[in-house]
């Protein structure tokens, strides 16, 4: 029978409670930090919250996720990780997110046992089972745990109970890390990690929350939400943002028609048949 949602919270504080203590992978987004919140109202100083800290990691996110931390008053640690050292992660093929995740759980797992905790945990929810996630890979491999999943709980229903805490990052869009921006088969370098960045932060500060600068070499293909994109495709404005992204080191400057879509990078995998979704 299916759970409902005062059901689905009973169960993941109960499950959180069994694990005993618990190191969270944390980046910040909606589901880790609610993991993260949740964890540390269950375990108390039996949690601890680790971020992993590299070039991929905006720092306005890296910023937001430890003052939402220290709001909180949950213990977080920084781990520096050196994914970009791995010619494999740098290669970046169809594994980059494996070889991203391999590192990050590594690293935790020596903190895990040097400081005498039982688990690792990670905020994977339901909805993560239906898309292209080669990171699950690496968090099985590490034998990590779902509590998110445990408790069945669903994107959504997450940021409802994040409502229901009045968790300021309730609403807070989705960001996957700055390499996933980059092109399949494009080394991933710190130069254009750095342009990405740079050229979402000025979107940002011209009014659109939800974009993705997406790195093609030359070429940067902005894709902005839907029920932004009339106001970007305004002459005025193109030549705006034009003006922001260009000098980042781009010869041209594309806004994509279809908007901003999560996972867009995967098409191309897909279309060349290299890869089906789990």
């Amino acid at each position: 029978m299916q759970m409902d949602l005062a059901a689905k919270s009973a169960k993941l504080h109960a499950t959180l409670q069994e694990l005993g203590s618990v190191l969270v992978a944390y980046s910040g987004g909606t589901d880790s930090a609610y993991l993260a919140y949740v964890a540390h109202q269950a375990l108390g100083e039996k949690m601890i919250a680790v971020i992993a800290d590299s070039a991929s990691l905006p720092r306005a996110e890296l910023a937001a996720a430890l003052a939402f931390a220290t709001e909180h008053k949950i213990p977080i640690q920084i781990l520096q990780t050196n994914e970009l050292d791995n010619p494999d992660y740098q290669r970046n093929d169809a594994r980059r997110c494996f070889h991203c995740k391999d590192e990050l759980f590594t690293r935790m797992e020596s903190e895990r046992a040097s400081r005498g905790f039982a688990h690792i945990a990670y905020g994977r929810n339901l909805d993560d089972d239906g898309d292209f996630r080669p990171g699950q890979q690496a968090a099985a491999l590490h034998h990590t745990v779902a509590p998110l999943v445990t408790a069945q709980l669903t994107k959504s229903e997450i940021r409802q109970l994040a409502r229901e805490a009045n968790l300021s990052l309730a609403d807070k869009p989705a960001s996957a890390c700055l390499a996933s921006r980059i092109e399949y088969g494009r080394s991933v370098t710190r130069k254009n990690l750095s342009q990405v960045e740079q050229a979402e932060a000025a979107l940002h500060a011209l009014g659109f929350p939800q974009v993705r600068v997406r790195h093609h070499g030359d070429v940067a293909r902005i894709e902005i939400a839907v029920e932004d994109l009339p106001r970007a495709l305004n002459l005025a404005v193109l030549e705006t943002i034009t003006a922001a992204i260009k000098p980042l080191g781009f010869l041209y400057v594309t806004i994509d028609t279809e908007g901003y879509r999560s996972g867009s990078m995967n098409q191309t995998l897909l279309a060349a048949s290299s890869i089906r979704p789990a």
